[in-house]
């Protein structure tokens, strides 16, 4: 570049500086609009590059502020709620496991069977009572539940029982029976015992809120008594119990990852802190969520309890099983209703079968897939084997054995309708809220042996429908059997089926009654005894009988056939209808109604005239209330299947005082006692004489309805009172009477009970006369006739020869009051 060149450059410049402000400002102006126009076009060239793959790192900058916002937002949001669930959660676990951790249902049990000197009973029948309780015949009694049967003796390790009146341990007893009777009873040590009781049977179970059942084992307990189950639990299900603290992250990983392949959720990689949250708490559904929560409540668990506090809610809690509505839940209950036997007598493969049920109990169920389950108790085994929990040898030995399963459902309701009652008394008698969840022991008045005899009694019916011309299957029957003296239900079915839990006949199936209503017609006549006795003639003639509305009614004797003058003890043996209703309007239908009343039958209002032939309606049970008051000397005590309720610790509920009250005095009572014992002597009911020995002195009643559509028995020996009904439920005519189909039944149950004779030792205000009863006067000891008893008051006339003389003394008979001593 030359000197002039910058020269001019220098002058040019000085120029433009000269020219003045407005131009200086206009180049000013130009120069920005240049430099805007530069900054886009730059823009544009940018966003051309960033297409054609060139980096941009402003948009990254913006794009990674966004998510750190975005996250961050999340975590604000997301955190506090994450807190809050966790917060739920852990309230949820702590509130169950600090109250009532489960929902216990009430367990009902039979009355303990007793064993005492003198007592008659055989062999065959003690037996019997130990299979009952599933205790097991073997050569050595050192463990509870086994006996042994050598000769005319008994051998036998009872189980502990916590009774309501103490706990009663276990102990080993030598029984000898000889000619039918219990000689000896003696202890391990030849220790004389006075009485033996068994462990009451477990009968069924009532479940307040939802059908599930357990057996609640103590941890303590079950490491001393059974310490296998626990160690073969652990092995199988969570070898790491005692070291992690509620989940273990790897098995988390490595079950998620094999799900991940499989493309479906094939492994859960649950602890059993886990697992037992999942069933306390959460549904069994397969999500991720689900997965957290349990994960989550796992560690609040540990975090707040001791492993061995977790490890027996576990042992309670785990699903084993179904047995129809009722989830079997718990090794203990297992044990009970797979074997029936207590966890502690449980043999090694049978703890093998139950841990094996853990991963799928319906699945390995061994009555509905017996070899799925024996596969599956094997592998279990091979596990003890692996750790050292038992030899090769022994383990081999194990997985040869059969499985052992009962049958039958161990623990289910074997009674339905006996169990039916006690719910409803329990409703009556006891305060709601004690029966909701608190595992109430409920013992009851049921004898499994008396139970026994009348379910097996229903096989008869065959036998009635066959001689009746009817078709297989189409009559019902119910019975009820109670104690005489204390009304204890002893036995009780509601059907043919025994074990159906539907419909109880003996508490709902209100039928006609027929001719069981006498006793109470012929009652209120004898409890007037200027009037009426044991000789009493009522005439057995045609009677019509007005009735206001309707037609007159004609009653008619069965067969109708009519015999004149009858004694009242012949009408009532024969259960004649005619002579029946002449006494029953004599005495006045309200009379005859509160005497039902006041034996414990519903009172019929209004008491119509056919109600005398027992028209009115009753239940089996209504029945069996009035005729143990007849059995009971007049003393109506109510019927009751229910002797104690305690609760879980052993603590007695209270309970309602039973109102036991005199229903009929003792003299007319006496008398229509001695009728209803002709009855089966003489009248209706000569059959039972072939079942049961005369001298047991049954007395007892027959009835039947028209067409036959209804058959009852009522009758009672001196220590039990039975009541049976047979008959369709459409109420068809099935040509049914009494003594051809309910006596049958009656008499198969009692003649395989031990019948106590009935004590027909005269009340001090009873003489007994012989008597003429053609006459209606009493006759000299030498002269043809019978003994009867009479009310001492109210004596008929008395003759001094047989021909019924009164005109001089004869020298045999004395005064009335010789004939007596």
């Amino acid at each position: 570049m030359n000197v002039a060149s910058k020269k001019g450059s220098g002058s040019t410049k000085a120029n433009s500086t000269a020219k003045g402000g407005a131009r200086g400002s206009k180049a000013r102006g130009s120069r920005s609009r240049r430099t805007t126009a530069g900054k886009t076009t730059n823009r544009r060239q940018a966003a051309r590059g960033t297409r054609q793959g060139r980096p941009n790192r402003g948009w990254r900058a913006r794009l990674f502020g966004w998510a750190l916002r975005g996250v961050l937002l999340a975590a604000a949001i997301g955190l506090p709620l994450l807190a809050a669930w966790g917060w739920y959660l852990n309230e949820r676990v702590t509130e169950r496991f600090e109250g009532a951790l489960f929902t216990m249902p009430a367990t009902v049990y039979a009355a303990p069977d007793e064993i005492y000197v003198g007592q008659s009973i055989d062999l065959d029948s003690l037996t019997a009572a130990l299979e009952r309780l599933n205790y097991v015949a073997a050569d050595s009694l050192e463990e509870t539940g086994t006996f042994r049967r050598r000769g005319n003796q008994v051998s036998f390790h009872r189980r502990s029982f916590a009774f309501p009146d103490g706990e009663q341990p276990s102990r080993r007893v030598d029984v000898r029976i000889v000619g039918g009777q219990v000689t000896e009873l003696d202890g391990p040590d030849g220790e004389s015992l006075g009485i033996v009781r068994l462990e009451p049977r477990s009968i069924g179970t009532l479940y307040p809120n939802r059908a599930e059942d357990r057996v609640l084992l103590a941890i303590e307990e079950v490491k001393e008594e059974a310490p296998l189950l626990l160690d073969t639990l652990l092995a199988v299900e969570d070898r790491a119990f005692h070291d992690h603290h509620g989940v273990v992250p790897t098995a988390i990983l490595r079950a998620f990852l094999t799900n991940l392949v499989s493309g479906e959720r094939v492994q859960g990689g649950s602890t059993i802190t886990q697992q037992l949250a999942k069933n306390l708490f959460l549904t069994h559904e397969r999500t991720y969520r689900r997965k957290f929560a349990e994960m989550i409540m796992a560690l609040e668990m540990e975090w707040h309890y001791p492993k061995d506090k977790i490890l027996e809610a576990y042992l309670n809690e785990v699903y084993l099983g179904q047995d129809g509505g009722r989830a079997i839940h718990g090794f203990g209950l297992a044990a009970s209703f797979y074997f029936g036997r207590p966890i502690n007598e449980l043999k090694p493969e049978q703890v093998a079968l139950l841990v094996g049920m853990v991963k799928g109990a319906n699945y390995y169920n061994p009555r509905r897939n017996p070899e799925r389950a024996l596969a599956r108790r094997n592998v279990v085994i091979d596990v003890m084997i692996e750790l050292g929990l038992v030899d090769q040898t022994t383990g081999a030995e194990w997985q040869g054995r059969p499985l052992g399963v009962l049958e039958g459902a161990g623990s289910r309701a074997r009674h339905p309708a006996f169990v039916d009652l006690v719910r409803r008394q329990l409703v009556e008698q006891y305060d709601a809220e004690d029966l909701q969840t608190r595992g109430l022991n409920i013992f009851t008045t049921l004898r499994p042996r008396v139970q026994e005899a009348l379910e097996q009694s229903t096989a008869r019916l065959d036998e009635v429908e066959a001689s009746r011309g009817l078709e297989a299957g189409t009559l019902e029957t119910a019975g009820v059997i109670a104690s005489v003296s204390t009304g204890e239900i002893e036995a009780m079915i509601g059907g043919r089926d025994v074990h159906y839990e539907g419909y109880d006949r003996a508490l709902d199936a209100r039928r006609q009654i027929g001719s069981l209503i006498k006793p109470a017609i012929y009652l209120t006549a004898l409890s007037r005894p200027a009037e009426y006795n044991l000789i009493t003639e009522i005439v057995d003639e045609p009677i019509t009988i007005e009735q206001r509305g309707s037609d007159d009614w004609e009653p008619q004797n069965y067969g109708r056939e009519f015999h004149g003058p009858t004694p009242l003890i012949e009408a009532l043996a024969h259960s004649r209808n005619v002579p029946s209703v002449r006494l029953g309007m004599d005495v006045g239908l309200e009379s005859v109604a509160e005497t039902i009343e006041r034996l414990g039958g519903p009172r019929p209002s209004p008491f119509y005239p056919s109600m005398l032939l027992g028209s009115m309606g009753m239940t089996p049970f209504e029945v069996a209330q009035m005729y143990q008051t007849l059995s009971a000397d007049g003393f109506m005590t109510p019927l009751r299947a229910i002797r104690s309720v305690v609760d879980r610790d052993g603590k007695p509920l209270s309970r309602y005082s039973l109102d036991v009250r005199r229903a009929a005095d003792r003299e007319p009572l006496y008398l229509l006692q001695y009728g209803l014992q002709t009855v089966v002597a003489e009248g209706t009911s000569t059959r039972l004489n072939q079942m049961i020995p005369p001298s047991v002195g049954v007395a007892g009643k027959t009835g039947t309805t028209n067409d036959g559509r209804d058959a009852w028995f009522a009758g009672f020996t001196g220590n039990r009172v039975g009541v049976i009904w047979v008959g369709r439920d459409d109420d068809r005519p099935a040509n049914l009477t009494g003594s051809t189909a309910a006596l049958p039944l009656w008499g198969a149950t009692f003649a395989t009970l031990d019948n106590q004779p009935r004590d027909m030792t005269p009340p001090r205000g009873i003489r007994f006369a012989r008597v003429d009863p053609e006459r209606e006067f009493v006759v000299p000891d030498r002269c043809p006739g019978e003994a009867l008893p009479f009310i001492a008051s109210h004596l008929p006339d008395a003759a001094t020869d047989c021909d019924g003389g009164r005109g001089g003394r004869d020298d045999d008979a004395g005064t009335i009051w010789d004939w007596f001593r």
